[in-house]
């Protein structure tokens, strides 16, 4: 894994989650690979597939969120020759109408580089039961 490779998944994994903190879908469109076999699973969903639906999911998500703060801690990054994941904590806060609402989850980002471009084709987060 080279240093210059493992600084690029690094930044579109920022990336990824600054355009979710600013719930700008257009840059996250840029992070995202816009084709059908993209996949997503929010916190307790259903799996996503194809990035018309899963285009659709962050616009409903930003639409009805008025404010996000979102702490990533990385635990794992491995990287090949044209795939890549990052396994990470997500600490977010989440204010809707008022509400205020702080959860963590461990999410699973995965990146496949296409034409010498690395895109995020695959974000999983669940959320972390504490007891």
């Amino acid at each position: 894994m080279s240093l210059d490779e493992k600084s690029q998944i690094i930044t579109i994994n920022d990336a990824f989650y600054r355009s979710f903190e600013k719930r700008d879908i257009k840059k996250m469109s840029q992070v995202w690979w816009q084709g059908a076999t993209s996949t997503c699973i929010h916190p307790g969903g259903n799996v996503l597939q194809g990035w018309d639906v899963i285009f659709s999911s962050w616009e409903t998500i930003f639409k009805n969120t008025d404010y996000l703060e979102i702490d990533t801690e990385p635990i794992n990054i491995e990287l090949g020759q044209d795939i890549a994941y990052i396994v990470l904590i997500e600490k977010v806060i989440q204010i809707n109408r008022g509400r205020r609402l702080e959860a963590e989850s461990i999410a699973t980002n995965s990146f496949r580089k296409m034409a010498q471009k690395w895109y995020l084709v695959h974000h999983h987060g669940s959320p972390i039961m504490r007891r």
